[in-house]
């Protein structure tokens, strides 16, 4: 609960956003886009369908010509790029009016109980028209400008739970596959990753005509979604002390699961020096120009390599493999590098981790009250 070391966490088997992929998959939800009305000016709207087994959800995309002296990353901005709403169902005509008239305006208009999530996002200025220009002439970007900038768009807001109008926790949180943290904001930022695929190579396409190409299934994998701000959290975090502690508790309770086991299977440990070795690659395309990340990202590197030579003698079939790695790493990596090998130590253990995402959820509708001090 320190702030650096939960500035310091990586992702995992417990992160948002994989939990939603691993349902997703399980489940065979199915996935379509069912309204394209982009013009040659890359501007109008789309719909990007996603069905489960019990209920369907739309992103609804409006797309804009935003001329570049008014793009901004600021929360306070008034135009974007693209702006998004989820929608609880299959928006209607009257409904994708209604929305016109509202979802890209953000702040200045109002949602209804329909939608889940509000959101808005702005193209990166430094890759978009790269990879625009790129497929137009028939050819793939580089990929190293693609490592380097790691999206094509960036949010400056993912709002939900009753922003503006939208739904109210109270009227999703009971449907199972809304029920985890932050469920219906992780969908509708992995289907706008969907649609800034669609809106760069629709560019392309309208500016090289025939000899245009789409990007190359390696390039795509490797295009995320940007994030601007987050300063968001700290308030939430604040607010919703049950929350947050249910999140801390999942995470300590797979980390105490996984070092109490006495003996590791050899797939196991094997499947964990592959993670560790994609840990590493991926390492290598972190970028910041912030001093104090720069700082942390050359510690972790060479923590991951500390790890890596300390692993070579070291026998797996001692007892407790994994709480001896945890100890060793305790006096010897920084930060970074512990939690990182904490998250990697989970990874071969979907049987006894994935399921502790069950209770990462809170009824905070009956939270007590503290009395209020005299005043003073």
């Amino acid at each position: 609960m320190r702030l650096d070391r939960m500035g310091s966490a990586h992702q995992g088997r417990l992160s948002f956003m994989r939990t939603l992929l691993r349902r997703l998959k399980r489940e065979n939800w199915t996935f379509e886009r069912t309204v394209w009305e982009i013009d040659e000016h890359n501007v109008g709207r789309a719909v990007y369908q996603a069905t489960g087994p019990e209920n369907t959800y739309s992103l609804v995309v409006f797309a804009h010509d935003l001329p570049d002296e008014m793009r901004s990353d600021r929360v306070i901005a008034e135009a974007w790029d693209a702006t998004f709403t989820l929608f609880d169902g299959v928006p209607e005509m009257a409904d994708l009016e209604r929305l016109q008239r509202n979802v890209p305006k953000q702040e200045a208009g109002r949602v209804t109980a329909q939608e889940l999530t509000l959101s808005r996002a702005n193209r990166s200025v430094r890759l978009f028209n790269t990879v625009v220009d790129a497929l137009a002439q028939g050819q793939q970007p580089p990929m190293a400008q693609l490592e380097q900038v790691g999206y094509l768009m960036r949010t400056t807001a993912v709002y939900g739970s009753g922003k503006f109008g939208a739904a109210d926790r109270d009227l999703i949180w009971q449907r199972e596959e809304l029920a985890g943290p932050f469920q219906a904001e992780m969908l509708s930022v992995w289907l706008i990753r969907a649609f800034t695929l669609d809106l760069v190579e629709h560019a392309a396409a309208v500016k090289g005509g025939a000899q245009a190409v789409t990007l190359a299934p390696d390039l795509r994998r490797c295009i995320g979604v940007g994030n601007s701000t987050g300063l968001g959290m700290a308030p939430f975090l604040m607010n919703h002390p049950m929350l947050l502690n249910n999140w801390m508790t999942a995470r300590e309770e797979a980390i105490a699961r996984v070092r109490s086991l006495e003996q590791v299977e050899a797939e196991d440990f094997e499947l964990f020096r592959k993670f560790l070795a994609r840990a590493w690659l991926n390492a290598q395309q972190w970028q910041s120009q912030h001093p104090l990340q720069q700082a942390k990202i050359v510690a972790c590197k060479g923590d991951i390599r500390r790890l890596q030579t300390y692993l070579i003698p070291f026998n797996a079939q001692q007892p407790y493999t994994w709480d001896r790695l945890y100890r060793w790493a305790e006096g010897r990596l920084s930060l970074e590098g512990q939690e990182l090998l904490t998250m990697l130590m989970l990874e071969p253990y979907a049987d006894l981790v994935d399921e502790l995402t069950s209770g990462m959820n809170a009824d905070e509708q009956y939270l007590p009250l503290m009395a209020a001090g005299p005043a003073t």
